[in-house]
């Protein structure tokens, strides 16, 4: 199983995050499941690329040409695709991936969620999302999901396209169904 991580290039100011990130991959590890993400060296990314890789697992990442400076492409990588822009990216990580697990971000996170959940809605795929609400990150994010259902905007169905939890076990297992 391949399972893209959508996450930061910077770092969490909760120690937590890069905390789970390091469990996370010894889950991978342990259950042999390869991790494809965005391709840094730096940040939350660094952190579970330079882990899994620390335990003998393979590592996928994806980086626009125009990022190779900026978030420092990790050289240490199983494979390190250098594509042409941000869709590339986003497309590449979707072929090369059999569930999407999103981290606490920033934009470029948040950017990544949105449209392959859209692609889900659309009929394009579908494989598994969860967010890893740790320690309530993403509470108010679904608290506004939930608004926008509440408002007509958003169908809850395709709301209920995002699992979330805090607990990996869980994450784990609905990738699994």
């Amino acid at each position: 199983m391949k399972i893209c991580i959508f996450c930061g290039a910077a770092s969490s100011s909760d120690p937590d995050v890069q905390k789970f990130a390091k469990m996370v991959m010894k889950e991978f590890s342990v259950h042999q499941i390869e991790l494809v993400y965005g391709g840094a060296a730096i940040g939350v990314m660094g952190t579970l690329a330079d882990e899994l890789i620390n335990l003998g697992g393979k590592v996928t990442g994806v980086i626009p040409q125009h990022l190779m400076n900026k978030e420092v492409a990790h050289a240490g990588l199983t494979h390190l695709h250098v594509v042409k822009d941000m869709h590339e990216r986003k497309q590449l990580m979707y072929k090369l991936s059999d569930a999407f697990l999103i981290f606490p971000g920033g934009m470029g996170t948040l950017d990544e969620l949105f449209e392959i959940v859209t692609w889900r809605q659309l009929g394009l795929h579908s494989k598994p999302i969860a967010l890893y609400n740790i320690n309530g990150y993403f509470d108010h994010l679904l608290k506004f999901l939930d608004h926008t259902v509440a408002q007509g905007l958003v169908k809850k169905t395709d709301r209920e396209l995002i699992f979330t939890s805090s607990e990996w076990s869980e994450i784990f297992l609905h990738f699994k169904k």
